[in-house]
């Protein structure tokens, strides 16, 4: 099954250019999670091979900054065009590691692949500004310049779209970067460097380190003063160690953190609209998404509406392998993914939530779990305060607008929310009143290069995406002076 797609897939450590062995010769072994097997041996990384990705990222810095926007626009272009070349290689390859069907293995490559499209257009509109002070006369001069070596830190739930979202800025902004990919899932990435190459990306400019020893290997790059960004995608948890490692040397962090996000159903929404919004928001990646909707308050006078379409459509999904046809629930990441879902399912069940459908493992190897679908999940259940990462639907039922807003504010994550409304004015209104930094209104997708990704309060710092991607990378620097 997996030799010929695996074949040319290097295992090795990618620095300046070159593939190496872990300095320590260490290795860890990647799992399908749909079999159990082990796929391949990647090199750990050590703390001196962090070390030695930074000098490699150092020594590319002037050169990479140095030439010429459209050059860096000219190469992520190229970069786009030959991942999308080889789109289905890497969606199977993202479904063999992650899990995920391949239908959305090839969403992810077409996502991720756009990032590099949009920072080949960023890459020539890094636009400064001149004004005139009015108070001395003198001419201010505003430009923004690549603020040096980023350390970009990704996750294992979107292996190709979570680092292509932070290396197309980066590179179009003029930095070199050092890629940590999840240990789960590093194969994408490596697998992506051979393209970089080709597309025309000079030696040193991106480095990947897969390793074991995250929290070392982050922390010894941080230390290092020549790091100047670092962009993580990730749990609050370890946002918040990270924060504190950035603080030693004040370097620039841009974090994407956890999610709870609320999917509001008001008693005049299009319940059909509403349902299919809902199988995205819900199921797109089978719920291991930080922006999956984990907790539904469907109006009381169309709750029953709502959860008899939802249970039936969640019914209706195949399990199984992701490379199979016609499979659109593939198994969770791994054992612990799995575990931590069933013990929040039975949390919920055991103080009074009834289940609709699914909520039983199933037997056999791989780590399944069914679309799950619960309804009069009480206040106390530990699912509606923690984020699920699973496929499973947690219903509530609300009577007022004010009431709704105040519950689904009731959390400290505030990344993305949902709503469904066909009276506009509502929409908008409920739509300002939400503590989210994103805001899907009769829409169960948010995500888009070309629109800033990101949350407030404990769901991060910074925008991913956008013109605000690209300044994440970049330093403001005001020159004054007269003529």
């Amino acid at each position: 099954m997996y030799d010929n797609l695996l074949a040319n897939v290097p295992t090795d450590l990618y620095i300046g250019g070159k593939w190496r062995k872990s300095s320590d010769n260490q290795r860890f072994d990647v799992i399908d999670p749909a079999t159990e097997r082990t796929i391949a041996s990647v090199a750990s990384a050590s703390i001196d091979d962090a070390k030695a990705a930074v000098d490699a990222a150092s020594g590319a810095f002037e050169g990479w900054a140095g030439k010429k926007p459209r050059e860096r626009s000219e190469i992520l272009r190229k970069a786009f065009e030959l991942m999308m070349r080889d789109a289905e290689r890497l969606a199977k390859l993202i479904t063999v590691e992650n899990g995920k069907s391949l239908s959305d293995s090839r969403g992810e490559v077409a996502y991720a692949a756009e990032f590099f499209r949009w920072y080949a257009e960023e890459a020539v509109r890094n636009v400064g500004e001149m004004s005139r002070a009015p108070s001395s006369g003198a001419r201010i001069l505003v430009h923004h310049k690549p603020a040096g070596v980023a350390v970009l830190v990704t996750p294992w739930n979107f292996p190709a779209a979570m680092a292509t979202r932070k290396i197309g800025p980066a590179l179009a902004a003029g930095c070199p970067v050092v890629l940590k990919p999840a240990s789960d899932t590093p194969l994408t990435m490596l697998a992506l460097m051979p393209i970089m190459e080709e597309a025309g990306v000079p030696p040193g400019v991106i480095n990947v380190i897969p390793s074991r020893q995250s929290g070392k290997v982050v922390n010894a790059m941080l230390e290092d003063a020549r790091v100047r960004v670092v962009s993580f995608t990730g749990s609050t948890e370890v946002g918040r160690k990270l924060l504190e490692s950035a603080a030693k040397n004040i370097v620039k962090p841009a974090m994407e953190l956890g999610g709870n996000a609320p999917f509001i159903v008001f008693d005049d929404a299009d319940i059909d609209a509403a349902i299919d919004g809902a199988m995205i928001a819900k199921m797109r990646n089978m719920g291991e998404a930080r922006t999956s909707a984990n907790r539904f308050y469907v109006h009381e006078t169309v709750h029953d509406e709502f959860a008899k379409k939802l249970t039936a459509k969640m019914q209706s999904l195949k399990m199984g392998n992701g490379l199979d046809d016609g499979v659109a629930l593939g198994p969770l990441v791994n054992a612990d993914a799995r575990k931590k879902v069933v013990e929040l399912v039975d949390d919920a069940v055991g103080k009074g939530a009834k289940i609709l459908t699914g909520g039983k493992t199933p037997d056999g190897p791989g780590y399944f779990y069914p679309a799950t679908v619960l309804a009069n999940v009480p206040n106390d259940a530990k699912m509606l305060n923690e984020e699920i990462f699973g496929p499973v639907a947690s219903l509530q039922t609300f009577k007022t607008e004010d009431e709704v807003i105040v519950r689904a504010n009731d959390t400290e994550y505030g990344l993305v929310a949902y709503l469904y409304t066909r009276d506009l004015s509502r929409g908008l209104r409920v739509s300002e009143k939400l503590d989210f930094g994103m805001v899907g209104l009769n829409r169960g997708l948010v995500s888009d290069p070309a629109a800033p990704f990101g949350g407030m309060k404990q769901s991060g710092i910074g925008r991913e995406g956008a013109h605000e991607g690209l300044r994440e990378y970049l330093e403001t620097q005001y020159v004054s002076v007269n003529w």
